[in-house]
């Protein structure tokens, strides 16, 4: 029989080596109803970014739906947005983007990991830089995925 209990998870994105000098921030809200959360500038170390989202089972077993004010994107296809530089209100940045990261891969076997052991999350590594050396932008690709991690861990 499959659980009809809604579920809170974690997720932290490690935002790696990205260029210098330029704010990021995690985007909570759609449209043009959002604020910008958690915003870092850049420097020497990779950025962090924590956020919860709410699973509910996915019909007839399918993997997981996630809903909260940090989800984009239609059911099957979720992602969360981190806004960049003047995206990310940061006024004098020569930067405006947003970096797309796919919130795929959380299956019904994860989710039941998680209610057994809530101190796991979900964490993913993407890069900070793009191609042309600026902040990474679009949808992060290719995309290495969610993975279960001790929440203590930083």
């Amino acid at each position: 029989m499959r659980s009809s209990k809604e579920t809170e998870l974690t997720f932290r994105i490690i935002l790696e080596k990205p260029p210098g000098g330029v704010d990021f921030a995690l985007q909570k809200g759609k449209g043009n109803n959002y604020e910008t959360v958690q915003k870092q500038r850049s420097g020497a170390r990779d950025l962090r970014f924590d956020f919860t989202a709410r699973a509910v089972p996915g019909a007839k077993g399918d993997d997981p739906n996630l809903l909260g004010p940090f989800v984009q994107g239609p059911s099957g296809a979720r992602f969360v947005y981190l806004n960049i530089g003047t995206a990310a209100g940061q006024i004098d940045s020569n930067w405006s983007r947003r970096l797309k990261i796919p919130l795929t891969g959380v299956t019904a076997e994860i989710l039941k990991r998680v209610e057994k052991d809530p101190t796991l999350i979900l964490e993913t590594r993407v890069p900070g830089t793009g191609k042309d050396g600026g902040p990474n932008c679009a949808t992060v690709k290719p995309f290495a995925g969610w993975r279960l991690v001790e929440s203590s861990r930083k």
